[in-house]
């Protein structure tokens, strides 16, 4: 059931907009906002709040639902659930201000439509490009990836945890509880971020990313962004300088490479499924 859950997650995200009526994070926002305000509650059960009670609800309803109908019940929650759980707005859509910025060579109104749409800050133009290639590449990591994954391996119990860990490190105000929010999200980045760098070797420039990856496989301390976006990049290969309008068409060809990516994803997918 997996298998067709996360097919029938590309069609609406393609053909439906049942996405934007399912991401409404307002009362979990709201809930985040009280017991942080509250200043009575430990950051550990804040998110025990906020994190396990609903994973563990989903998880108990689900374990209901599973046998009734040979599963037919629980279709549409696992895929609301993972409707739910992928990222917010369209990470390619979103680059569309800053594309035209670029084109115009409004270096000035290129670093003012990224800090506004995308919360990115550089002290020069070139510095700003490679911003946008790793953001992109990121975005689409934790808004798809990361939650296929996990979906895939764990059910949705783990892909609705991570897209709440990820809405309370974004949302949070408390340092203490974005902290502990981003040191889960990291542990369930490490394995998801390491095995898209390996499909960006088979799909992209071999050599020159098992040559980092070798060095990076097992490294915990480099942050899951940073490792898409330079792995990326190598994969793609993009070089250290670029003239500025090639440079922003490396955003379409790092595109493609993301959709070769999830072919490959889903081809896995399928063929475990076949094989289980």
């Amino acid at each position: 059931m997996s298998f067709l859950v996360l097919l029938l997650a590309l069609w609406v995200e393609k053909f439906s907009a049942l996405r934007h009526q399912v991401q409404r994070d307002g009362f979990f926002i709201a809930e985040l906002v009280r017991l942080e305000r509250s200043g009575k509650v430990h950051p550990w059960w804040t998110l025990a709040i906020l994190v396990l009670a609903p994973v563990a609800l989903l998880v108990l309803l689900l374990h209901v639902l599973d046998p009734v109908a040979y599963g037919l019940l629980a279709l549409p929650v696992h895929l609301l659930v993972l409707i739910y759980s992928l990222g917010r707005g369209d990470a390619k859509a979103s680059l569309g201000p800053f594309r035209d910025a670029w084109r115009r060579g409004d270096d000035q109104a290129a670093l003012h439509v990224a800090e506004r749409d995308l919360g990115l800050a550089a002290d020069d133009s070139r510095s700003l490009l490679v911003s946008v290639q790793g953001n992109l590449l990121w975005q689409v990591y934790q808004g798809f990836f990361a939650v296929i994954f996990w979906y895939f391996v764990l059910g949705p119990g783990a892909a609705l945890a991570y897209r709440l860990l990820a809405l309370c490190g974004e949302h949070g105000r408390q340092p203490a509880l974005k902290a502990r929010a981003e040191q889960l999200r990291h542990v369930m980045d490490w394995l998801p971020v390491r095995v898209l760098a390996l499909s960006f070797a088979l799909v992209g420039n071999f050599v020159a990313v098992t040559r980092v990856m070798l060095h990076e496989l097992l490294n915990w301390h480099i942050s899951a962004a940073h490792l898409v976006a330079r792995v990326g990049r190598i994969a793609d290969d993009i070089p250290g300088e670029e003239d500025d309008q090639r440079g922003l068409g490396r955003l379409d060809s790092l595109w493609e490479l993301l959709l070769r990516c999830a072919v490959l994803w889903y081809a896995g997918f399928a063929l475990w499924t076949v094989l289980a």
